[in-house]
């Protein structure tokens, strides 16, 4: 049976995820803080914070893992039809802070956010180093739907996003994922299943399988030169 580990505020070590209890399901470790150092080590082990204002940081491992393999994206054909028509705008890392603050928002479906200013803080530090990115989508000027994350060799764990319009967060996912097509990103990150992410294509895969990806493809140098902010993205077809 394992037993919870508490983490060592003096060192970024993590447990193994194998070692993560079956109840509740995926819960790794304990303790620690969301420094840029400690969520970088983290998320090259597969583990990522999530937890409720006030309670201890909580890190996850889940088993099965939801993912996204980019060249499976499903677009449905109303999905395609609004990326043909451009009724949005899409940017990449124009307001991180904002996006950020917009996927802690409440929301009418949910108690609560667990999306705190110690998360917020943490995500906005590794934003600065190029670790953390977000996804931008317009209409008529005003900001209605978007998505954060990191990117780690050809990577992407994908955190959070909201909508304010119609399949507003699903055209910047649609957009983030084919951008990374062209970079060869190999993985999406999704960490837990909901309808929403199946409808785009998302599948569970072992957290043994999740693992071996992540030592394939999160440790490789990034493919990518430009700063996410200067990409100029091109119509849908």
């Amino acid at each position: 049976m394992n037993r919870l580990c508490w983490l060592d505020p003096d060192t970024l070590e993590f447990p193994d995820p194998s070692l993560a209890l079956s109840d509740p399901e995926g819960l790794v470790a304990v303790g620690g803080d969301l420094s840029p150092e400690r969520i970088l080590a983290a998320y090259h082990k597969g583990i990522f914070p999530w937890f409720n204002p006030g309670d201890p940081i909580l890190w996850w491992s889940p088993d099965p893992r939801t993912v996204v393999f980019p060249h499976q994206l499903h677009i449905s054909k109303s999905l395609r039809k609004t990326l043909r028509k451009a009724t949005y705008q899409v940017t990449f890392d124009n307001c991180f802070e904002t996006v950020m603050r917009a996927c802690a928002a409440p929301r009418s479906y949910a108690d609560g956010t667990w999306i705190s200013e110690d998360i917020i803080e943490g995500y906005c530090a590794l934003h600065k180093r190029g670790f953390a990115h977000s996804v931008e989508v317009w209409l008529n000027d005003e900001l209605v739907g978007g998505l954060y994350g990191m990117a780690l060799g050809r990577v992407f764990f994908g955190e959070s996003m909201f909508s304010r319009a119609d399949n507003a967060s699903k055209v910047g996912f649609a957009h983030l994922v084919r951008q990374l097509c062209t970079w060869n990103f190999q993985l999406i990150d999704c960490q837990v299943a909901n309808d929403h992410l199946f409808s785009l294509g998302a599948v569970e895969i072992p957290r043994e399988e999740f693992q071996q990806l992540l030592v394939n493809f999160a440790h490789e140098p990034d493919v990518y030169s430009l700063p996410w902010s200067t990409l100029t993205l091109a119509p849908w077809e």
